[in-house]
């Protein structure tokens, strides 16, 4: 049984063709009306469709299969209408992007190859279906229609990924994976830091093949340049630059970036622009340069350890389990630096017990230890000669040791140190300036309270600029390096009874010291934290982060927050923004609270969003309750319209069906732009007993007339309501 040929379906393959080549023809001349462009941009949606489609039907062309299927008229018609289908629709999705091509933002060039191959697969596929039954059409030729159609396909593919997501979008990650990770000596701040958060976030839209809104990011002259909206940025005002009022306008605004559907910046990365903006912002100049203390220094030193964080290889063999077991002792332990890693670290911790051979013990494992802590252990001069057959050694702890000035100078022969801890010690100005020149590795010099000047530690920083001096004074006597803020690290800061605040801070040996009545703490009176405090009701914790030698912490202000009574049922009778849906109703109730950036991925999940309808929440209570106050978390960021209700009520009783208003209050609004912050709205009264409240919470429906986007409907974000 031979396959038919279907005259109709050929014919509207034929007229399809022909519309086709004469829209290529002519398509310098296409205007496309606005109610026609969503056709164009559903472009990308269907081209996978034809892709399986035209891709099965080849593989039927190119492996024959057995005799019998071709007698088969179920099989026949099968292989028929797959091809005809893959036809037809790869036909619309080349009309389709022919639409979405005559849209502003591409690269012509890029485009061009594009629909060439896109068309090359139509007109190719065509050709095939039409001449299927051609008596010639067998064998060899069966073969090489199924590789042409293939090998345009691919080609169109790879044009259509260098649009959308950069040039060589398939094999970046191979070669980025391959590039040597920039140590920090070598850094500069635009190329190695700044730059590769553009070209993972932006360039895949703003590159010279696709260049949306004019902007292209490859390059410093083009981000200075801007794009058809102006500058990026005002240097100095990462506020009032462009570049970061896009990345904080809500994920489901048009303009936001990166768009929705692509990866989202960290805040790591947001934290690194906004400092380099504020730096200027500064398109030369190595990190190394800037002050130990400076934000931009500190989010750099963060980035380049995440990217070069992967494990070192070493080419000496790991140690012997039995031989680190016989070393380990009451004095002494070595252990491998990670999991699988052949490198050790040793750390010798019992002044008494302390010999030089302690240190000649550890002859065995001499090639594999890189981390030697000796710190407030009585090593001298002469037990330094030990420490040079650890001819790996990246990292040595001398802090409060007897070695002197000259002593030190032999570590000179330590080819691979890369951080020197001498803290505590007599070493000098002269001592340190002429071991540093000889330790070409060296990344890290600790030099407090030692016999150095505040202006003898800067001289060294100032000489040595690719090498971070910790010295612990500046030029005036104050402490240079500031603690960062302690943080809460309890699971959650939503409690039912009551909770005890865990504060963490990552440097060791720091006195946290907090507050509850609203005063800033300081570093003798106040509370101490790791200590057993427990609070019974919605708290604000004010802390602070002390440690001798460094400049203390900002207050960081905490929140504990009581949640007394959980509701039996909770119905969200209002519809959510479809951006911030969280979940649901329980969303409200899972002591799960949202962050300030709530259009990141990891934490838009905990806020839901209002916008021009109220919140109307119902819940019920199996057995009635008494409630005495309802609260509301809400975020706040005015840059985003993000504002706190309009009013909020609290509706009660002990039905569903007889509820009658106990509490309203109005929130005021903000009256000027101000940092995001997040706000808990209280509306307490006299205690109720009720079985069934109604929280309601309107949105601001005209933002005032001092903001940019005035009369418009504000964003209404809350995480978690308190009832007590």
């Amino acid at each position: 049984m031979k396959e038919k040929p279907n005259d109709r379906s050929g014919n509207y393959l034929f007229a399809l063709n022909i519309f086709i080549a004469f829209l290529l023809l002519f398509q310098n001349r296409l205007v496309i009306p606005y109610w026609l462009q969503p056709v164009g941009r559903m472009h990308t949606m269907l081209l996978h469709f034809p892709i399986v489609l035209l891709l099965l039907s080849m593989a039927m062309e190119f492996f024959r299969l057995n005799a019998d299927d071709h007698t088969n008229e179920i099989y026949l018609r099968f292989r028929s209408a797959l091809m005809l289908a893959g036809v037809i629709f790869s036909g619309i999705t080349v009309i389709m992007g022919i639409f979405l091509s005559r849209e502003a933002g591409y690269s012509e060039s890029m485009l061009s190859w594009h629909r060439l191959w896109g068309a090359s697969v139509f007109f190719t596929a065509s050709f095939i279906y039409a001449f299927r039954h051609s008596k010639w059409y067998r064998g060899m030729w069966q073969k090489a229609g199924a590789i042409a159609v293939t090998l345009c396909l691919v080609a169109a593919g790879h044009f259509g990924a260098a649009i959308t997501h950069g040039d060589n979008f398939i094999w970046k990650p191979v070669l980025v994976s391959g590039k040597r990770t920039v140590p920090l000596e070598e850094a500069e701040i635009f190329e190695h830091v700044v730059k590769p958060v553009f070209e993972q976030k932006c360039v895949s839209c703003h590159n010279a093949e696709k260049l949306k809104g004019q902007l292209k990011l490859t390059d410093s002259a083009s981000i200075v340049k801007g794009g058809k909206s102006g500058k990026l940025f005002v240097a100095g005002k990462p506020d009032s630059s462009l570049l970061m009022r896009r990345i904080h306008l809500p994920l489901d605004e048009r303009k936001h970036m990166p768009p929705s559907g692509k990866p989202q910046l960290t805040d790591d990365e947001e934290e690194l622009l906004v400092a380099w903006i504020k730096s200027g912002p500064r398109f030369s100049g190595k990190v190394t340069g800037l002050s130990p203390s400076d934000t931009l220094r500190l989010q750099a030193m963060n980035v380049l350890t995440a990217g070069g964080n992967r494990e070192e290889n070493f080419s000496f063999p790991a140690a012997e389990q039995e031989t680190l077991q016989s070393l380990n002792s009451n004095y002494r332990v070595v252990s491998p630096v990670s999991e699988n890693s052949p490198a050790l670290t040793v750390n010798i911790y019992n002044k008494d017990s302390y010999t030089p051979q302690t240190l000649d013990d550890l002859d065995e494992v001499r090639r594999q230890i890189i981390w030697l802590d000796l710190g407030k252990m009585p090593v001298r001069d002469q037990d330094l000669k030990y420490l040079l057959r650890f001819e790996n050694l990246r990292k040595l702890n001398l802090n409060f040791t007897n070695v002197t000035g000259e002593g030190i100078q032999a570590l000179a022969r330590l080819k691979e140190l890369q951080s020197l801890s001498l803290s505590g010690t007599s070493v000098n100005y002269s001592d340190v300036r002429r071991l540093i020149p000889q330790c070409k590795k060296l990344q890290t010099l600790a030099i407090w309270n030692t016999a150095m000047s505040a202006d003898e530690i800067e001289r060294l920083q100032s000489e040595f600029r690719s090498m971070t001096v910790l010295g612990g004074m500046a030029a005036d006597g104050r402490p240079l390096i500031k603690l960062n803020p302690p943080k809460l690290r309890n699971i959650s800061p939503v409690f039912t009874d009551s909770i005890s605040p865990e504060l963490f801070h990552p440097v060791k040996g720091v006195n946290i010291r907090f507050t509850t009545d609203g005063s800033d703490p300081d570093s003798t009176h106040s509370k101490l934290a790791g200590e057993r405090h427990f609070l019974k009701a919605s708290t604000e914790i004010k802390a602070r982060a002390f440690k001798a030698g460094w400049l203390s912490s900002d207050v960081a202000v905490l929140n504990v927050y009581r949640s007394g009574i959980r509701p039996d049922t909770a119905i969200l009778l209002s519809r959510l923004n479809r951006v911030h849906t969280a979940n649901g109703a329980q969303t409200f109730f899972d002591h799960q609270l949202g962050s300030f950036n709530a259009n990141s991925p990891a934490w838009a999940n905990n806020w839901a969003g209002f916008i021009k309808n109220p919140m109307e929440l119902l819940v019920r209570f199996d057995k009635p309750k008494r409630v005495s106050s309802v609260s509301l978390n809400t975020l706040i960021e005015t840059e985003n319209f993000i504002f706190p209700p309009e009013v909020i009520e609290v509706w009660g009783g002990s039905t569903e069906d007889h509820l009658r208003l106990i509490h309203r209050i109005r929130p005021q609004l903000p009256t000027n732009y101000r940092k995001p912050f997040i706000k808990l709205f209280d509306a307490s009264f006299d205690s109720q007993q009720v079985s069934c409240l109604k929280i309601i919470a309107k949105p601001v429906m005209k933002i005032p007339a001092w903001h940019k986007n005035k009369n418009k409907a504000a964003l209404l974000l809350i995480d978690e309501i308190l009832i007590n």
